[in-house]
């Protein structure tokens, strides 16, 4: 399912999509679509770009205009037929790899710059998995350290979501490295936290 489009970038694997709404569509995503560590894929040809939403920004315009208004906000599409909603949600995408035409997931910096305006697609519970697997079939997170370089301070609330979320179809020795690596996590944040 579509659910935004690119609008800008902070980086080469740091990109901005604008959620797309009524005015885009008849079936605007919902919040579940786009929330914090949902996996998206950016398809070009064959080949998807993979990454995660790990960030979000709301943007109202409307919030510092104090001016009179000419009529209420429903009139105003009658009165002038060209307004435009500047209203929106934009989400933070950082990239984690690809998955080519084969269905073979690398991780890592992708080779391919995003255009604007190409469209971010929420990816299934199939898809998820497959991009974490190698080829015989475990678990893979090769990306760690690209999302702890770039996420800031969201990078640990960001893989500890990541990891659950594969905890719940994994089972036995996949199972328990994700469950060590979580703990890690919650390990370092707890610790981090404390001031001496």
């Amino acid at each position: 399912m579509k659910i935004a489009k690119i609008v800008s970038s902070n980086s080469h694997i740091d990109y901005i999509g604008r959620v797309i709404d009524e005015l885009d569509t008849n079936e605007p995503p919902n919040a579940g679509d786009y929330g914090f560590a949902e996996f998206v894929s950016l398809q070009f040809g064959s080949d998807d770009v993979v990454g995660v939403i790990y960030d979000s920004k709301l943007v109202n315009p409307e919030y510092a205009s104090y001016g009179p208004r000419l009529s209420p906000k429903p009139g105003l599409q009658n009165f002038t037929p060209d307004f435009i909603n500047e209203q929106g949600i934009l989400i933070g995408i950082l990239l984690l790899g690809t998955i080519d035409v084969t269905g073979i997931a690398a991780h890592g910096v992708p080779k391919r710059i995003v255009p604007p305006g190409q469209d971010v697609s929420s990816m299934d519970a199939a898809a998820i998995k497959r991009f974490h697997e190698d080829e015989s079939g475990s678990v893979q997170m090769h990306y760690y350290s690209q999302v702890v370089s770039h996420a800031g301070l969201l990078a640990v609330p960001l893989l500890e979501s990541i990891i659950e979320n594969l905890l719940r179809s994994c089972s036995g020795a996949d199972g328990q490295r994700l469950g060590l690596l979580k703990q890690t996590l919650t390990w370092q944040r707890t610790m981090g936290g404390m001031k001496l």
